[in-house]
C-alpha cells in the first residue's frame, strides 16, 4: 500500500480543489480522504505540493520501429514518466508507418512491457499515401484507438470525405495535420522570418487554416468527430470557433511551444525551434491562449517529436528535420506562460492536460476517483527549474534548454506504482 499525505488534490473532472491524503492499494484508489491512518503503507509526504491526475499527452511520437536512433518506446515512456504523464497517444509516422495489423500488434505490445499507459492510432491511409483507406475496422479490433496521418495532411477532399463517413460508421476519430502543400515553402519557418531572414519562401499561416476550413466544414457536412492537431494561428482558432459554433463535431489542440514562444527564437535556438507547423507571430501565441480561455482549444498536446542530435546539427536550417522534444517540459511551460503569466488557473491548465485529452479517445484516465486507476503525477508549481540538456528521452532537441521555468515534477505513479521519482 501507498499513502500519498498532506497534498492540495486537484481534480478537474469533479473539481475537487482541497488538502486531502490518497490510499492507494492493488493499483487502484482506495480512499481519499483527511487524515488517513494506516501503519502497513509506505508515505510519500505531498506537503505543499500539488497531486493531480496523471498527465495524459494524445500526440506523441516514439519513432518504434524504424526510427529508433531517435527514441524507442522505451524512452519514450521514460520521457512521459519524467514529465508527469501516465498516459499517451502514439502517432503513426513510423517505418513502416502503422497501416496494418501486424505493425500495430508490434507496437503494443512493446508499449505493453512499459510502467505507463500507451496507447496508439493507425494511419487513416495505407503509408501515408493519401488515397487508400487502411482496414479500419481490423485495426480498431487489433487496438488502434483512433486514426491520423499526422506529418502528411491529406490533400484530397474526396478521400477525407471517405474517411469521415467511414469514421463515423464506427464511432471513431480522425486526428489531422493541416498544412496544404501547394500553399506552402520551407516547412518549419514561418513565412514572417523566412523571408526577412533566412531568404527563402516559409510555411504559410493561409496553408494552415485553409485547408482546416476545407476539413472543418467538411466535417460539418458528415458529422464526423474530428481533432484538429497543433494549430498555430490566429485565423485557425477563428475557424475552429466558427464550425463549433455550427455544430460541427470538432475539437483542437495546442502545443505548448505555441503558447510560449514566437519565431523569434529561431534566431537564438536554431534548428531545435524549427518544427511544423512552425513558431509564429507575437499576434498568434496570443490568439492560441485565448483559444485556451474561450475553451475553443480544449486539449495541450506535446507533439513530442525527438531527433538525433547530427539530424539537427546542419549548417543549412532547412535541411534541418522539424520537430522537438516535449514531455519533459510540457508541464513547466504550461504553468510559467498560462498560470504564472495569469492566463489560466492551476486546474484549468489541468483540465486540458488530463481530462479533456482522455476524453477525447475515451480513455479511462485523467481523473482521481476512488476505485479508479492510481495514476497521479505530484508536483511543486512553485519551485524554479533551470532546464539542461539531460532528459530521459534518447533526444535534446529543446529549444528550451537554458531557460529557468516554473515546475518541478517529484513524483509520477501509474497503476498504483511510482515511475519516476524526481
Amino acid at each position: 500500500m501507498l499513502v500519498v499525505k498532506n497534498g492540495r488534490v486537484m481534480d478537474p473532472k469533479t473539481g475537487l480543489d482541497g488538502v486531502r491524503d490518497i490510499l492507494i492499494k492493488d493499483g487502484k484508489i482506495l480512499q481519499i480522504d483527511q487524515d488517513i491512518q494506516t501503519d502497513e503503507a509506505e508515505i510519500i509526504d505531498a506537503t505543499g505540493l500539488i497531486v493531480a491526475p496523471g498527465l495524459v499527452d494524445i500526440h506523441v511520437h516514439f519513432r518504434e520501429p524504424g526510427q529508433t536512433h531517435k527514441e524507442d518506446i522505451h524512452t519514450g515512456a521514460l520521457a512521459a514518466a519524467a514529465g508527469g504523464f501516465t498516459t499517451v497517444v502514439m502517432m503513426a509516422n513510423t517505418n513502416p508507418t502503422i497501416s496494418t495489423v501486424e505493425t500495430l500488434r508490434e507496437v503494443l505490445h512493446s508499449a505493453s512491457k512499459e510502467n505507463i499507459n500507451i496507447h496508439s492510432v493507425a494511419t487513416i491511409t495505407k503509408n501515408f499515401d493519401g488515397q487508400t483507406l487502411t482496414d479500419f475496422e481490423d485495426l480498431l479490433q487489433e487496438g488502434a484507438i483512433g486514426f491520423s496521418d499526422d506529418g502528411i495532411p491529406l490533400q484530397s477532399s474526396k478521400v477525407l470525405r471517405e474517411a469521415m463517413k467511414k469514421a463515423k460508421e464506427l464511432d471513431t476519430l480522425l486526428s489531422l495535420h493541416e498544412e496544404d502543400p501547394e500553399l506552402n515553402g520551407v516547412l518549419g519557418l514561418n513565412e514572417n522570418i523566412a523571408t526577412e531572414h533566412y531568404h527563402v519562401c516559409g510555411a504559410t499561416g493561409v496553408a494552415e487554416y485553409a485547408m482546416m476550413a476545407r476539413d472543418v466544414m467538411i466535417a460539418y457536412d458528415v458529422k464526423a468527430k474530428v481533432h484538429i492537431q497543433h494549430l498555430s494561428k490566429a485565423e485557425s482558432v477563428q475557424v475552429v470557433a466558427f464550425a463549433q459554433k455550427l455544430g460541427a463535431q470538432v475539437t483542437a489542440e495546442v502545443a505548448p511551444q505555441h503558447f510560449s514562444k514566437t519565431e523569434s527564437l529561431l534566431l537564438t535556438k536554431g534548428s531545435n525551434a524549427k518544427m511544423n507547423p512552425p513558431l509564429r507571430l507575437e499576434s498568434d501565441r496570443l490568439a492560441v491562449i485565448e483559444g485556451l480561455k474561450s475553451g475553443v482549444i480544449s486539449i495541450i498536446a506535446t507533439d513530442h517529436a525527438p531527433h538525433h542530435a547530427d539530424e539537427k546539427n546542419v549548417a543549412d536550417i532547412t535541411q534541418a528535420p522539424s520537430g522537438m522534444t516535449g514531455l519533459e517540459t510540457s508541464l513547466s511551460l504550461g504553468l510559467t506562460y498560462l498560470v504564472d503569466a495569469g492566463e489560466l488557473s492551476l486546474i484549468d491548465l489541468l483540465e486540458k492536460m488530463t481530462i479533456n485529452p482522455a476524453r477525447l479517445y475515451q480513455l479511462d484516465a485523467g481523473y482521481i476517483s476512488e476505485g479508479g486507476s492510481a495514476d497521479l503525477v505530484i508536483f511543486d508549481a512553485e519551485a524554479k527549474r533551470h532546464v539542461s540538456n539531460s532528459f530521459a528521452s534518447k533526444a535534446s532537441n529543446s529549444p528550451f534548454i537554458g531557460e529557468q521555468l516554473k515546475g518541478l515534477v517529484k513524483y509520477t505513479i501509474c497503476k498504483g506504482k511510482k515511475v519516476y521519482t524526481g
